[in-house]
């Protein structure tokens, strides 16, 4: 893992995104085969997110991968209100209990290590190894990447125009988070606000088309329209 770090960081940010996607459907394949929804995945993701933690912080890589405080000021920020609304967005066409209290609790816990490890993979390990080369490459190759790597919720039976619409707004919102991270120096503002948005979809009602395509509409403009505010309104250091 070292070696392989030391050697080439994009090819290492590779390795790991195909790790989780890899590990992450097995353990849905695997949870769906016992009959309890997320019993093998919620340890996968724990398990990931523990070793993912502990190398970046014995390696002392935290602040380069964003997991320290960072500089962030809310009012810059807009008080992180864009992202509040994107945490909402699972509410928007009602509240439901989409399984039972244990599941719950295994689908919660895995959709925070699936926050935590989405962000780390593409924001830290994949932005950072391609933005020494070229920013604006980093970025959107970052973006692009996490909102077309959800296209994998069609294995698990998501349906077509759905999945789309989701691909869309995860690209809008993986260019947000990446424009808060090369801006902030900091993940946890990412990472929390991914977690809460993956987490809350445990309780999420069935939405109607129109409803999907409306908050797919909502959510790009917004997730755009605040990278943009933050990409002109705050410099960096490097700037």
């Amino acid at each position: 893992m070292d070696k392989l770090y030391q050697k080439n960081e994009l090819t290492f940010a590779i390795i790991w995104i195909v790790i989780y996607v890899v590990a992450m459907s097995v353990g849905d394949m695997l949870s769906d085969l016992i009959g309890i929804a997320k019993v093998i995945t919620a340890p996968v993701a724990v398990i990931i997110t523990l070793i993912l933690s502990v190398w970046i912080k014995k390696k002392g890589l935290s602040e380069k991968y964003g997991l320290c405080k960072g500089d962030i000021n809310p009012l810059k920020y807009l008080f992180f209100i864009p992202l509040a609304l994107m945490v909402s967005v699972n509410f928007w066409g009602g509240v439901a209990l989409n399984y039972n209290p244990l599941e719950t609790v295994l689908f919660v816990i895995s959709m925070i290590g699936v926050g935590f490890m989405e962000e780390i993979v593409f924001r830290g390990f994949l932005f950072k190894a391609l933005e020494k080369n070229n920013l604006k490459s980093a970025i959107i190759i970052s973006s692009v990447t996490f909102g077309i790597g959800h296209v994998i919720n069609l294995v698990s039976g998501a349906e077509l125009v759905p999945t789309l619409l989701q691909i869309c707004y995860a690209i809008a919102g993986g260019f947000a988070f990446t424009i808060i991270f090369y801006k902030s120096s900091t993940l946890w503002p990412c990472i929390i606000a991914h977690s809460l948005i993956n987490a809350t979809s445990a309780f999420s009602a069935e939405s109607s088309l129109s409803l999907n395509i409306i908050t797919a509409v909502v959510l790009t403009v917004v997730s755009v329209g605040y990278a943009i505010w933050l990409w002109k309104g705050i410099k960096t250091e490097e700037n």
